[in-house]
């Protein structure tokens, strides 16, 4: 989720100030209303979007039978969905799992990511997301919790801010990158230098980094850099062996807000020049399908652990920006003939999709 620097905040405009105070207070409006199953759908199958209401910025898990989705709240609260179907999340009721009360960490929560992690007390889930003060995004900063056991709707508790520098420094979109040797990494975005950067940190467990992170993308392709240079959105990738890392590009206000591609090609993900980013950009806007500013994804298997699909948010307008406009949309990730990933276009709203393989039989009736 792309958002200013200190000197930027004038920018903001009043009904997006507002539509925060609306949320904060649990208010919806009715374009956010949970809308009921499309005519024409059948059994086994869904359209998009999954989910309406705090649809941006998505994370959607599968774990013992089960999807949850979480997805920006703009509030002081973290709340779950969960289906035994992806087309279910749709009409899932939601369960706040978490609620903040310390003015300097209480508000404006953003891009919630959810993993499973080996940590200090076992495997325990972590919710990683970017939150601040009350009616002002120029505080953000990345925070984590953990959960009681393996439950991933909680109970949780708070951890504590990850902070690199030791500066208390605006820094949002936090992810991880778990290596296959146990290194653990935490990756986020951040302001330096006119743009918004992306950047790595060793972390000695979920919630602590080992030392300063360091840069490893900045936006450098025309495409990067529509109504502001960004990169924001990181979230990793591993198939066969290699391991890719998308990204969010350009300004989340406009509709040309997309999908990069890297890939780690060397064994340090500290070193910028491990990274390998890809000259185009992998997903993008579908004008003929009316779909606008897809971006900042999250990626999930199927229940047979045979596909792998992805999770993001995107507008039905081109004029809808960066706010509750936005909605959780999934769609299937199919692979190229070399190995990378072939995300395809974002399909329209009408388009009917099969629930994921291996979806049980009896949900599929």
């Amino acid at each position: 989720m792309t958002r200013i620097r200190t000197r930027a905040l004038p920018l903001l405009t009043a009904a997006l100030l507002a539509l925060v105070a609306l949320l904060q207070t649990g208010g919806a409006t009715a374009a956010q209303a949970e809308p009921a199953g499309s005519p024409g759908v059948r059994a086994g199958s869904f359209t998009n979007p999954v989910v309406t209401q705090n649809g941006a910025d998505p994370t959607v898990i599968r774990y013992a039978g089960y999807y949850y989705h979480l997805g920006t709240t703009w509030a002081s609260h973290w709340e779950m969905r969960r289906s035994p179907t992806l087309g279910g999340l749709k009409t899932a009721a939601p369960t706040t799992v978490y609620r903040e009360t310390v003015a300097s960490r209480c508000c404006n929560f953003w891009a919630p990511e959810l993993h499973r992690l080996n940590g200090p007390n076992g495997l325990r889930w972590y919710l990683t997301y970017s939150a601040g003060v009350s009616a002002n995004i120029d505080h953000q900063h990345v925070h984590v919790l953990e959960s009681a056991g393996s439950n991933p709707l909680g109970p949780y508790t708070y951890k504590g801010q990850v902070d690199p520098y030791g500066d208390n420094r605006w820094m949002i979109d936090s992810s991880y990158l778990s290596m296959p040797d146990g290194r653990l990494f935490m990756l986020y975005s951040f302001w330096e230098g006119g743009s918004q950067n992306l950047y790595a940190v060793r972390m000695s467990n979920p919630w602590t980094p080992t030392g300063a992170g360091v840069r490893i993308a900045t936006p450098s392709y025309a495409w990067e850099k529509s109504g502001s240079a960004v990169n924001e959105g990181p979230t990793i990738l591993q198939h066969g062996g290699r391991t890719f890392l998308t990204f969010s590009a350009s300004h989340c206000d406009t509709p040309d807000y997309k999908l990069g591609l890297m890939e780690l090609t060397g064994s340090d993900p500290l070193a910028a020049g491990a990274w390998k980013k890809y000259a185009s950009p992998v997903f993008q806007r579908n004008d003929a399908a009316g779909v606008y500013g897809p971006g900042h994804n999250f990626f999930f298997p199927s229940p047979d652990g045979k596909e792998v699909w992805m999770a993001y948010h995107a507008n039905a307008k081109a004029t809808d920006g960066c706010g509750g406009s936005r909605t959780t949309r999934a769609q299937k990730v199919n692979w190229n003939a070399d190995g990378t990933p072939d995300f395809g276009v974002p399909v329209s709203t009408s388009t009917v999709l099969a629930e994921p393989s291996g979806t049980p039989a009896a949900l599929r009736r």
